[in-house]
């Protein structure tokens, strides 16, 4: 029996994009496809919140409209536009202008239903119409079944279904959030008309959480293959005696040391949080977004002097006084700036434990890139979010502080589900017994081997 492959443990966890390997692939990247335009989306949204540009429409048609073309359409709308309360603060705004905001909340509109007509068509197409080529590469070991008649995984339409639903609830919150600048009640009102910050973060919120389901599953459909169909050689050799059979990430699982094992949990474990307090820093800055709290402030790492701004945190006439954390500038861009600076020096912290020396054996090359990435864009955006606010949120460094939120959530995602190998539900189903067995040569050399071997087949022709 020949040695153990080492392309075990140097191949990692593939994501597998070619249709020869992964009859599922195209699904895949269409979900992976719509979650960048969702990240499009939100992007276009920031920045049509820059320019103070959401209230320019002041009704809302759930499949759209065009925009106003000649001159009389565009007088009539701004004419629409003047009966609302923005107005009564923006005399000074020209017809030019006018068309200049419109057309960003227009286009940030139309945006969302190609989102949606993406992701629908899509979904139709590969529901009823595209069906996979079930000849697999010869020189794969995994065991497709021959029952696979939709390019959709099992058990998948459920989750589709979720999400096509959290895009049409997206364009109701989002009417829903517009609304709350546009009431009547707003007339008179000195201070500046801008949406409420609640929704507002309702809002984006809802837009982040699509995008990250939608990026997770994506990825999960491209390892489908490797996370849930049967390795051929395993297989044979579990019907000769009367064993279970595993996919690839059990067995890669199974590979490792009860040390090795034990890091990875700690690291997934510790990405996981990082990716929690991402998402509760990008909450936040919807909070500093919707009361423009960042053009206050405007030095780091103190606050008009002090490293806490004691004396401003709360306005004794916001009542109840848990509106503070919410509504007044000082408490708004504090928690904004400790949650910024924890989601950091967590991102640090758990790419330096995860990669570190002695600990090779334990990350597969798809978790050491992901925390590489993860450290290094989490420094980035730090940096960017101290250089928007020294320099008076600039448009060009704003939007792009936003978007590079989401570069930090993807590199967390990202990381997390290379970890899956270190989650509770794989060790449960390959059990403690397998892992000390294989480590101590229960079974038989011979045994580890050939499932190691059998492992290396499919990987071996995969490029990383």
């Amino acid at each position: 029996m020949a040695a153990p492959s080492p392309n075990l443990l140097a191949k990692g966890l593939p994501i597998l994009t070619p249709t020869a390997l992964n009859p599922h692939a195209p699904v895949g990247k269409w979900i992976l496809g719509t979650s960048s335009l969702v990240c499009a989306m939100v992007h276009i949204g920031g920045v049509t919140r820059l320019t103070k540009s959401g209230l320019s429409m002041t009704d809302w048609k759930p499949l759209g409209s065009r925009p106003p073309i000649t001159n009389d359409e565009w007088l009539e709308e701004f004419e629409r536009y003047k009966q609302f309360p923005e107005w009564q603060q923006r005399q000074s705004m020209s017809l030019d202008e006018f068309k200049y905001i419109y057309f960003w909340e227009w286009g940030h509109r139309m945006a969302g239903r190609f989102v949606g007509l993406v992701f629908g068509g899509g979904w139709l197409y590969f529901t009823w119409l595209h069906r996979p080529k079930l000849q697999l590469d010869a020189r794969s070991s995994l065991a497709l079944p021959k029952n696979v008649t939709s390019a959709i995984p099992p058990g998948y339409q459920g989750r589709l279904a979720l999400l096509f639903g959290m895009g049409g609830f997206q364009g109701l919150v989002g009417w829903w959030m517009v609304k709350s600048g546009l009431g009547q009640d707003r007339m008179g009102d000195r201070r500046e008309i801008r949406v409420s910050p609640y929704r507002l973060t309702a809002h984006l919120g809802m837009a982040v959480s699509t995008y990250s389901l939608l990026l997770w599953t994506g990825l999960n459909v491209l390892s489908f293959p490797v996370d849930k169909y049967v390795l051929k050689s395993v297989a044979g050799d579990a019907a000769k005696v009367g064993t279970k059979t595993v996919s690839y990430l059990q067995e890669y699982a199974r590979s490792l040391t009860p040390s090795a094992l034990a890091h990875a949990r700690r690291t997934r474990l510790g990405v996981l949080s990082t990716v929690g307090l991402t998402g509760l820093t990008i909450l936040s800055g919807g909070f500093v977004a919707g009361n423009d709290a960042g053009c206050a402030y405007n030095t780091y790492p103190l606050m008009d002097g002090e490293l806490i701004p004691w004396g401003d945190l709360v306005d004794p006439q916001v009542q109840p006084a848990w509106r503070n954390l919410f509504e007044t500038t000082a408490a708004v861009q504090f928690n904004h700036r400790v949650l910024g600076t924890t989601t950091a020096l967590s991102a640090l912290g758990v790419a330096a434990y995860g990669l570190a020396k002695g600990q090779a054996r334990s990350v597969t090359p798809q978790v050491r890139r992901g925390l590489l990435a993860l450290g290094t864009a989490a420094t980035g955006q730090m940096s960017l979010g101290i250089a928007t606010l020294l320099n008076y949120v600039p448009l060009h460094l704003a939007a792009s502080h936003q978007l590079g939120s989401l570069v930090v959530l993807t590199c967390g995602i990202y990381s997390a589900h290379s970890l899956r190998y270190a989650g509770h539900g794989v060790i449960a189903k390959v059990g403690s017994r397998a892992v000390s067995s294989l480590v101590s040569g229960g079974g038989g050399v011979g045994s580890a081997q050939k499932s190691t071997v059998a492992v290396s087949r499919v990987i071996n022709n995969v490029k990383i």
